[in-house]
């Protein structure tokens, strides 16, 4: 698995762990009045539409530079249907992508979309047998992988017994068919016979293995569906010179629904494939990036840039940094406002379907809050025996869509476990106030139990992130004899600090100042590069295990 590094700075930066927008951009309806479908003059909403009314509009600079129009984009998708259907995929199947971000990535999105297959992104990040799982559970019937991810795709692919004719390399991978052999000699021209497809995202599977989002095929034309419509959600307008900033790994779902949602109502999207905070500000700065997707760990590493840094770059553009995945302390998305202006937004999802949203004015007049509903969702806060609970009393948080139902592929049993009639739940704990604002405390996983008082580690992490030494932290609960459990901290230093017992006492006297007593962790551990996944999701549980080796953990 990947470092923070490696997540953020090498593999584009973040998405939105399990805080995905699932349902939201796969066929959202009554929201148009905010900028789905809503346009009734100017150009076509929809991408198939604008591409053939103009099929040279620059609609996609990839990770080199190289810029693709709408015209080239739709020729490489309809080439790519053709392709999958001559190697005998029907309306229904489907077939998974371990790529990067780049044109690729978007021609199977957009062929999968008009052609009723299932796109499965894979995170590229996974090993072997991971993949082999998702691609076997899914019933994948081919497989595209880049060069890049080639050992691990191919080893999938043989734990898979995916047949050696329906597996496709971009670049050169052992045993796999070249991709130009998969689209070559095929029309440019739309297929027969044009039905929705969806994306089928796999959750991060941090509690176990990792179940596929399936929703059913609502047999219809593509364009029937408003896909860039819940944008409007946010506030994003069609077209409006918008310029979507791809600064995450599209395998994940918010990444792609935003970028798949932009492209649809008309704006250009510029890619990163690498994510570095000063490359995210060049661009911004080049191509008047008006939007992106982004998680807090970004913010954190962008304000640790020095002063000259930030100001060498123009970062007036933006329109809408939407955030979410995780919880921001309240330092850093401050700063984060004071620095970017109210384009900071933040929103509450996950990749099954249902959220909140806040704008900054509303974060600073109550901070902390992750926002109110959805038009299209609903949101509330259930005891342990299924009550809901009024306005400030803390439960599990449960959300449902009005856009349609979901299932965990092969999982009935998770399906309705997670549910209270119509709603479903990620198991993050939280409360609602009086006017329906949502504010997150933790999953309920990681929740401390400590001389039977609970305690929230989200809110000591933010604490630990407020020290000029911390580059990424981590709280949790380990074994203590007498109270059950006592607070653990562990810390990636931040560069030019040395991570020894005097750093530790130091954090820890920082934390006697700003937490309560029996908030505070017992000792500090640190570690060179925190587990977290591409998506900024820390894998806390790899953390937790070694401490409760030969012990039972009662949450």
């Amino acid at each position: 698995m990947s470092t923070p590094e490696q997540g953020v700075a090498q593999d584009a930066g973040q998405g939105a762990g399990e805080g995905g927008v699932g349902g939201a951009g796969q066929g959202v309806h009554g929201v148009a009045s905010g900028g789905g479908q809503a346009a009734n003059a100017g150009p076509p909403v929809g991408f198939w539409a604008q591409a053939a009314a103009d099929p040279g509009r620059a609609v996609l600079v990839a990770p080199d530079g190289e810029e693709w129009t709408a015209g080239q984009l739709h020729a490489a998708a309809n080439r790519l249907v053709h392709g999958l259907r001559a190697a005998g995929l029907d309306r229904g199947d489907a077939f998974a992508v371990v790529l990067p971000n780049g044109v690729e990535f978007f021609a199977a999105y957009l062929a999968a979309t008009q052609a009723g297959f299932y796109l499965v992104p894979v995170n590229h990040h996974l090993v072997g047998p991971e993949i082999a799982w998702i691609v076997a559970d899914s019933g994948a019937k081919a497989l595209v992988a880049h060069e890049r991810f080639g050992a691990a795709a191919s080893a999938a692919a043989d734990e898979a017994r995916l047949p050696v004719r329906r597996r496709y390399a971009v670049g050169d991978v052992p045993g796999f068919r070249p991709y130009a052999e998969l689209v070559a000699g095929q029309l440019d021209s739309a297929p027969a016979e044009r039905t929705l497809g969806w994306v089928m995202n796999y959750t991060s599977g941090t509690t176990g293995r990792p179940r596929g989002i399936r929703r059913p095929l609502p047999g219809r034309l593509p364009e029937e569906s408003p896909l860039g419509g819940f944008l409007g959600i946010f506030g994003i307008k069609p077209f409006d010179d918008n310029v979507h900033l791809v600064c995450s790994p599209l395998y994940h779902t918010a990444v792609l629904q935003f970028a798949g949602a932009s492209l649809h109502i008309g704006h250009r999207l510029v890619l990163m494939d690498k994510w570095t905070p000063e490359d995210m500000l060049r661009l911004i700065d080049r191509h008047a990036c008006t939007h992106t997707h982004m998680v807090p760990t970004q913010f954190h590493r962008l304000l640790a840039l020095p002063e000259e840094t930030r100001g060498a770059y123009d970062v007036s553009s933006m329109r809408h940094a939407i955030h979410g995945a995780a919880p921001c302390p309240d330092h850093v998305k401050r700063a984060m406002i004071e620095w970017w202006g109210e384009c900071v937004e933040e929103y509450y999802a996950a990749s099954e379907g249902g959220g909140a949203f806040a704008t900054a004015r509303e974060w600073l007049k109550k901070p902390g809050t992750v926002g109110r509903a959805w038009p299209i969702s609903e949101l509330a806060v259930f005891d342990d025996d299924g009550h809901r609970l009024p306005p400030g009393e803390l439960g599990t948080v449960y959300m449902k869509m009005s856009t349609g139902g979901f299932s965990y592929h092969k999982d009935a049993s998770k399906t309705e476990r997670n549910r209270v009639g119509d709603f479903f739940t990620v198991g993050d704990l939280g409360y609602l106030d009086e006017d329906g604002c949502l504010f997150l405390r933790d999953r309920k996983i990681d929740m401390i139990i400590s001389g039977g008082v609970n305690i929230y580690p989200a809110e000591i992490e933010s604490v630990l992130l407020s020290h000029p030494a911390v580059a990424d932290a981590a709280v949790f609960g380990v074994p203590h004899d007498d109270w059950g459990e006592e607070v653990k901290a562990v810390v990636e230093a931040a560069e030019g600090h040395v991570a020894d017992d005097t750093l530790a006492a130091e954090i820890l006297r920082h934390c006697e100042h700003l937490l309560a007593r029996y908030k505070r962790p017992q000792s500090v551990d640190f570690i060179a590069s925190m587990p977290r996944d591409p998506n900024g999701k820390l894998y806390k549980r790899r953390l937790r295990e070694p401490y409760w080796e030969g012990r039972e953990r009662a949450v």
